[in-house]
């Protein structure tokens, strides 16, 4: 009797993009709550210590990104994996410059959480029937006030939406005015409770979210808190409606997609 295997595994590396291993270890916890595939593998990455502790403004990004970058493609052994998950909710430079790569089965499949997160809402937004009521909106809940302007030009740039012009879908950014590196150690968990419920009302206030995207890797595990927040500003029935989307989780299972899809339709 002759057999043959008909199905491969998939194989996506998580770059944390900081030299943080408690970043590290909070998506660690993240990605288990998933319920994956057995025939998936999932391996987490930290930045060496040169790398910013915390991705706090532009400087970190760009510093982030060389370091990551040269440290991957001397000795990372990229091949070995199907796809990359660029766990930085940012317009990091390291989505577009590792997609150029080869994986183990041609180029590599590459998002970030940041464009997760955000295919993530407007997959899951419900659509009004026959524009009888507002449209429904999501938005960005993020850590210091920088990324309220990057992250609002990130949306617009990504979605190629003119941002002299209205995007009524979208509810904006509320920033928490914390760093990533707070939710793992130095600040008050009572602190960072108050100041993330604050965020979430202040964005929940522009009325009609639906959706809410954790705007930093940091944030994973924190849904409680968002959940709580949205209770209070629209009571238990629509408070437990609202989505909260954490971009590690949406970019595993997108990139699992993506992976599949790659197999599918690409010339072999």
């Amino acid at each position: 009797m002759t057999t043959y295997l008909v199905r491969r595994s998939t194989r996506i590396l998580v770059v944390n993009p900081n030299s943080s291993t408690a970043m590290s270890h909070g998506v660690e916890e993240a990605i288990r709550s998933i319920g994956l595939s057995e025939s998936t593998e999932i391996y987490v990455y930290t930045a060496p210590p040169e790398s910013p502790p915390s991705i706090n403004d532009g400087d970190d990004i760009q510093a982030s990104s060389e370091i990551v970058f040269r440290d991957l493609t001397t000795k990372g052994n990229l091949q070995q994996y199907d796809a990359v998950l660029v766990a930085c909710f940012s317009v990091h430079p390291l989505v577009e410059r590792l997609a150029e790569l080869q994986g183990s089965r041609g180029k590599l499949a590459v998002t970030g959480i940041f464009e997760a997160g955000v295919l993530a809402s407007l997959a899951l937004l419900t659509t009004p029937p026959l524009n009888t009521v507002p449209a429904r909106k999501w938005g960005i809940v993020t850590t210091g006030k920088w990324w309220e302007a990057h992250l609002t030009q990130g949306v617009n740039t990504f979605l190629g939406v003119d941002p002299r012009s209205v995007n009524d879908k979208f509810a904006g950014v509320e920033s928490t005015g914390l760093d990533a590196g707070d939710f793992h150690g130095g600040v008050d968990p009572a602190v960072i409770r108050e100041k993330l419920k604050d965020a979430t009302k202040r964005l929940l206030g522009q009325g009609a979210v639906d959706c809410v995207v954790m705007g930093c890797a940091g944030m994973a595990g924190l849904e409680n808190i968002i959940r709580s927040a949205a209770i209070e500003k629209y009571g238990p029935e629509q408070g437990h409606q609202v989505l909260i989307i954490d971009g590690v989780r949406a970019g595993i299972g997108q990139l699992e997609q993506m992976v599949r899809n790659k197999r599918m339709f690409q010339e072999v």
